[in-house]
């Protein structure tokens, strides 16, 4: 499956961005679909997954209550509503694809398929 982030954008703090992620080539509902971000001279960090078969969705402690993933499945897409945002959001945002058990989303390796990224800058 194919990978396309798509949202970014400058957005002063406390404004609200929503990201998407579109699929082709494979359906997204057989998947676990991750929202990862990485800053300037930082690691790439978990923000937020979830799985449409099974269910099961799970948030970075540092984005609860003002994140939210969501699924279209119709249009093959997940979501990542981002609402206060702080300038430490300001990150280029990645999201990917995997099949691993809950215990594995917040990890990197966990996901086989990766979009491009889209940067989110966040002024304050």
């Amino acid at each position: 499956v194919q990978l396309q982030a798509s949202g970014g954008g400058l957005v002063q703090a406390g404004g609200s961005l929503r990201l998407s992620c579109a699929a082709s080539g494979g359906t997204l509902s057989n998947y676990v679909v991750g929202w990862f971000r990485q800053a300037p001279g930082k690691e790439r960090e978990f923000v937020a997954a979830n799985r449409w078969i099974g269910g099961g969705i799970s948030y970075a402690d540092s984005v609860k209550g003002r994140f939210t993933i969501s699924r279209d499945s119709a249009k093959n897409t997940v979501y990542l509503q981002m609402n206060s945002l702080k300038p430490e959001d300001t990150a280029v945002y990645y999201c990917a694809a995997g099949r691993g058990p809950y215990s594995t989303w917040s990890q990197p390796r966990s996901y086989g398929n990766w979009g491009q990224g889209t940067l989110v800058t966040v002024s304050s």
